[in-house]
């Protein structure tokens, strides 16, 4: 960080529908390109923005995090409205806060939220088709619950973590998970210190044989212990993903995003 420069935290959502993920990618559409276009032309500057969870194409944010560097003095309302009337509608700024020199929205992270949403209904959803897996078949959403609690704690996630997976340990730790319904909604709650390349998903995809195999909850216990990839279920699909909250020490001044809870208005049984 160059002398003179400020820190700005800035709190994020967008339908991840049109873009090939987060991060900047030549000659493809990304959310971290528009963002730093955006607010680098309220800069007056160009702007490097490095956020909390390079979320992947498609994949869905209510409260992805970010920060970037700048020589410019602009109030915090500035800076959300200034970048929202250059964002895309898919794409919004929710929030900007001055930040101490040394945060860092990924590295000062202690723990990220995800939300995995899965239409349970005969027919295919039109509203929602970017935004749910949808699967035809009755899920025992009880079952997969019980089945999910064999995951909290700290594990080696080999089982769940993709062939493209980078991390140098596959060690995590879950702080909670949960699945519950709402009418026609089923939804998976996680949240731990850090995820592996698309271990969300392919725990949703586990706990989806699960709920509709009538597999034994025992099964999900015992893919974790084998670290077999094979032996897990489906990676499934991105459009029910989303990053919902990013957990920071109280001290570093990051606001806490109120979370629509209730999908029934949308997702009707």
């Amino acid at each position: 960080m160059s002398a003179g420069a400020r820190r700005i935290a800035v709190g994020l959502e967008y339908d991840g529908t049109r873009y090939s993920g987060w991060q900047l990618q030549p000659g493809l559409p990304t959310i971290q390109e528009l963002v730093q276009r955006a607010l680098g032309t309220v800069a007056d500057h160009p702007v490097k923005v490095s956020c909390a969870g390079r979320t992947d194409a498609a994949v869905h944010a209510t409260g992805q995090v970010a920060h970037f560097d700048t020589g410019a003095s602009r109030p915090m309302r500035g800076w959300v409205l200034g970048a929202n009337g250059l964002l895309p509608p898919d794409i919004a700024l929710n929030w900007a806060v001055e930040v101490d020199g040394q945060f860092d929205a990924r590295r000062s992270a202690l723990a990220r939220s995800y939300r995995y949403c899965i239409l349970r209904r005969a027919t295919r959803p039109a509203l929602l088709r970017d935004r749910v897996h949808w699967v035809r078949m009755p899920l025992d959403v009880p079952a997969m619950h019980a089945a999910a609690q064999c995951l909290v704690g700290e594990h080696d996630f080999s089982a769940f973590r993709s062939a493209e997976c980078q991390a140098a340990t596959a060690r995590r730790r879950i702080d909670s998970i949960s699945v519950t319904a709402e009418g026609a909604l089923v939804t998976i709650e996680v949240t731990a210190n850090a995820f592996l390349h698309h271990m969300v998903r392919n725990i949703a995809g586990t706990l989806l044989e699960v709920g509709a195999q009538g597999n034994a909850p025992a099964r999900v216990a015992e893919t974790l212990a084998s670290r077999d990839r094979q032996r897990a279920g489906i990676t499934a699909s991105a459009c029910g993903l989303y990053l919902c909250a990013v957990r920071y020490p109280p001290d570093a001044g990051i606001p806490v995003p109120a979370q629509a809870r209730s999908w029934a208005m949308i997702a009707p049984a």
